[in-house]
């Protein structure tokens, strides 16, 4: 893949000012929010000619099409280098509509131990209700891909970079892989943003975000984005007219509002995100750190060949009990305790006492999620004011 300077210059016009059209109704700068529910025909003439000329996203109800929701899906489209788009009320539904749209009863998907969790529960529970085997590998593990794969296998689910502890899976040798036997790729790209990584460019079929984090980047939206070639975006939107999980037109105009910072706020976490990383990375009071832009990263190689930027996510474990870990959140007096990632304010969570807080701390061992693990998504603060704060309170614990 290859990354210039030139490349990013053009993200950063591109996410203003790409996949508009000319003007907006009424001369606006911005688009309309077309809040409706349904669309009217002049005539019975009319309706006759939509339907007998209707190719791709219609107008007729909005569960079936939305033109500020459209304009979202060709803009994320733009940008990650897809032929279509389509948008659905969040992450969730894009990524379980489209793995529903791809499987049958019979079928077998292949997916990294390390997908998000709500996405192993989905293939593992829900799926097997009704007869869809799955295989787990290893943590970024593409050598055992092949082995893994089946005559019946249709999908191989992937994200990069992973959560919490930002895996790069080789989506190029994935996705090369993955073609030789016929078999489609879906990566859940949201930690990335099309800023730091564009995987169709890496041969990957099907790519989701979580609109509500990077894309919208202020916290106040939820919404999801599924990108791909216009045949496989089809396939999954004739089953999402049925499942009816649909952006809602106002949530499309605050993404459509989020896109036009979003080179300026990913390129400010990630240059944050790796000064927090390096002044973590060594202290005495934090047994490791997570952060693909650090050499001592086990993805480290791949995502400086893969990725433009290394993210503002970044998880490092505590030397530390899971109560102490919990007086160094407190500490910490810039960042809020919540969940999500990828807005303007820097959000820090426990994952033994948020994400999996419904296990006890054997489980959690045997998921390799120890009690001291902290997870750090920057925002778009002062990078020193970020560090000192967090460097203070590790001192103060």
């Amino acid at each position: 893949m290859t990354k210039s300077k030139d490349s990013l210059s053009s993200m950063r016009t591109r996410v203003v000012r790409g996949a508009a059209p000319e003007g907006y109704a009424h001369s606006a700068l911005t688009p309309a929010i077309v809040q409706t529910a349904s669309y009217v025909f002049r005539d019975t003439a009319e309706l006759v000619a939509f339907f007998e000329g209707r190719g791709g996203p219609s107008q007729e109800y909005g569960r079936y099409g939305n033109p500020t929701v459209r304009l979202l899906e060709q803009r994320v489209a733009e940008l990650e280098g897809a032929g279509d788009g389509l948008a659905f009320a969040s992450g969730m539904a894009a990524l379980t509509t489209s793995i529903l749209a791809l499987t049958r009863s019979g079928s077998h998907v292949v997916l990294f131990a390390d997908c998000y969790r709500r996405t192993r529960h989905f293939v593992r529970d829900f799926l097997a209700r009704f007869g869809v085997e799955h295989t787990l590998l290893a943590p970024g593990d593409v050598s055992g891909l092949e082995a893994a794969l089946r005559p019946e296998t249709r999908l191989v689910i992937s994200e990069a970079p992973t959560n919490p502890f930002q895996i790069v899976v080789d989506l190029e040798r994935m996705s090369a892989i993955c073609r030789e036997h016929r078999v489609k790729t879906l990566v859940d790209s949201t930690f990335a943003t099309p800023i730091n990584l564009r995987p169709m460019e890496l041969g990957v079929d099907l790519v989701v975000h979580s609109a509500t984090k990077y894309l919208a980047g202020h916290h106040d939206v939820l919404g999801g984005v599924l990108l791909g070639k216009p045949g496989l975006v089809s396939l999954v939107r004739e089953l999402h007219h049925e499942m009816g999980a649909v952006m809602d037109p106002h949530a499309a105009f605050l993404s459509l509002r989020g896109l036009k910072t979003l080179a300026l706020r990913v390129e400010a976490q990630n240059a944050t995100g790796l000064a927090l990383a390096q002044a973590l990375e060594g202290h005495t009071r934090v047994r490791r750190v997570w952060y693909p832009g650090l050499a001592s990263h086990p993805s480290h190689g791949v995502a400086a060949r893969l990725m433009e930027g290394f993210g503002g996510v970044v998880s490092f474990e505590l030397d530390a009990t899971l109560e102490a870990t919990g007086q160094f959140i407190d500490a910490c007096e810039l960042p809020r305790i919540a969940p999500s990632l990828g807005g303007v304010d820097s959000l820090i969570e426990q994952p033994a006492r948020m994400s999996y807080f419904e296990l006890d701390a054997r489980a959690r061992r045997e998921l390799g999620i120890p009690d001291g693990l902290v997870r750090y998504a920057v925002g778009i603060e002062d990078t020193q004011d970020i560090v000192q704060d967090t460097l203070r309170a590790l001192d103060a614990v």
